[in-house]
């Protein structure tokens, strides 16, 4: 009998959400390890073992302080809850609520208790009273009017009513093309792996149905809260410092640059955003940061990480589904390893992800999916691609992510045009166009970079919904003056068939 706590596999802080109060020999804790969710599509191995690996050393951790924890493996969350409750009968089953729609309304159809989900800065129903206030006629909702609603309620960086420095948004300051004085950066934090690290991968690699991709763990991501808090602290001492003006850049040597790589560690709830914004805050106060990379860090986690989490919410369950460009091409098999490619701004952005399963916010948004944007790939096949590649990837996070800003599959409902560039934009903010056997200032003929040709071939195929767009003027008016458009529109859908073909 008594209390059963269910602990999911990205709610792993070990006294947060359904563990808040938890007290040994009163509550049981439950997990249980769904063999659907492993088997609904292929997953990159390292994302894999980072929620199995942290779920079986929380569960450990748990043990050890005196809890009794029933570990599940079982075909489902129905499967898993029935054969405990069979076997415990237990008063009552308490969740955090969790993080995505259709685990919340499993559980609730279980008759799970729900707990009000604690591992934001902003819950839902809070992001929701502010955006019903603050849409605009097109019912949208402005990252900046949100980021400065959370600095002022949260007293983040904050002099008193100003924003610290005196000004809000020091991203001007944050997009400075990659160094070319061949600078060292710094080292990533990793951890050994133990031999918990191989029984997990082990049984995930012998286990029937499960589909694995990527390289094996190397010990790159932490898997319990110490390990996590670990890496903060290194960040905040010896990479926060340098984060600000090059977090844009790509360099091909550098996967990771400058980037905190905490994004797996508080998606998955061992870290909270509270205690890392209040790190970083803490090193600025203290003249151990500047300003510049103190407010860029900040941005990301209390501002677009949190209106990321409330927009999911906020927006109708079948936002996912939205493909206002009408796209209809396949996901490029360059994407998934199974073809190569002599875009080296795309190979170099898809083999970080094949070792790391990662790559930052640029190689996200100005490559992949600025490329399946341009090439009008299906935004749902690139939306599930990412959440299954990415060691931080979740449904909340990477509907916003493709859905609404990485590829404007919505129609604006998170930019005011589509974040698409030709080759241009690559070459300033990489050193990936130098040795690239395309030309990112030729829109066609062979050494064409598809990036330029797709670019202005896009803008054409989409005249009816995007030439009234007062941003999008400039490019239109040069449009208009080209005298190769007919060519650029047969190299295009060369460039396109080549890429869906796997042969670009």
């Amino acid at each position: 009998m008594g209390r059963t706590l269910w602990v999911l596999g990205d709610q792993l802080h070990p006294t947060g959400g359904v563990l808040a109060g938890a007290r040994p020999g009163v509550d049981r804790i439950l997990f249980v390890l769904s063999l659907a969710k492993l088997r609904e599509r292929p997953w990159h191995r390292q994302r894999a073992h980072l929620f199995v690996a942290g779920m079986r050393r929380l569960a450990v951790d748990l043990e050890r302080r005196g809890f009794e924890v029933d570990w599940r493996e079982a075909d489902s969350w129905r499967a898993g809850l029935e054969a405990h409750v069979r076997d415990h009968r237990p008063d009552a089953v308490e969740a955090m609520e969790p993080l995505n729609r259709r685990g919340r309304a499993t559980l609730e159809r279980l008759g799970v208790e729900l707990r009000r989900n604690d591992q934001f800065l902003c819950h839902y129903d809070e992001f929701a009273d502010w955006a019903d206030r603050h849409q605009r006629g097109d019912g949208s909702v402005l990252l900046e009017d949100f980021y400065r609603w959370q600095r002022r309620r949260l007293g983040v960086l904050m002099d008193g009513d100003a924003p610290a420095g005196g000004r809000w948004n020091l991203d001007a300051d944050n997009r400075q093309p990659p160094p070319r004085d061949g600078r060292d950066w710094p080292p990533v934090t990793t951890s050994a792996l133990d031999e918990l690290d191989r029984e997990v991968m082990d049984h995930l690699e012998s286990l029937p149905g499960v589909r694995l991709f990527g390289a094996p763990p190397d010990g790159t991501w932490a898997t319990s809260r110490r390990r996590a808090l670990h890496r903060l602290q290194r960040f905040v001492e010896e990479v926060l410092p340098g984060f600000g003006a090059h977090q844009d850049a790509m360099l091909q040597r550098s996967w990771a640059m400058r980037h905190s790589l905490l994004s797996h560690a508080l998606n998955a709830g061992m870290l909270h955003p509270g205690e890392v914004v209040e790190a970083a805050e803490i090193a600025y106060r203290e003249g151990r940061v500047p300003l510049n990379s103190a407010e860029g860090f900040v941005r990301q986690v209390v501002g677009w990480r949190e209106f990321v989490w409330g927009l999911y919410w906020w927006r109708d369950a079948d936002w996912r589904a939205a493909n206002v460009l009408g796209n209809d091409q396949p996901l490029p098999p360059a994407f998934t390893g199974a073809a190569s490619t002599d875009a080296r701004c795309v190979a170099t952005s898809v083999g970080w992800i094949e070792r790391h399963a990662y790559a930052h916010h640029i190689p996200r948004l100005m490559v992949l999916a600025n490329l399946a944007t341009l090439a009008g790939v299906r935004p749902q096949e690139l939306t599930a691609w990412m959440h299954a590649s990415f060691v931080d990837g979740a449904d909340w996070v990477m509907v916003p992510n493709v859905v609404g800003m990485g590829m404007y599959a919505d129609g604006g409902s998170m930019s005011t045009k589509p974040y698409v560039s030709g080759g241009k934009y690559i070459d300033r903010m990489s050193d990936f166009c130098g040795d690239c056997r395309y030309d990112p200032k030729q829109r066609v003929g062979e050494r064409a970079c598809p990036f330029t040709t797709l670019y202005w071939d896009f803008l054409d195929r989409h005249r009816d919904v995007l030439a009234d767009n007062r941003r999008l003027a400039r490019p239109y008016a040069t449009l208009e003056r080209l005298a190769d458009v007919e060519e650029v529109r047969r190299r295009a859908k060369e460039v396109r068939a080549r890429l869906a073909a796997g042969t670009l």
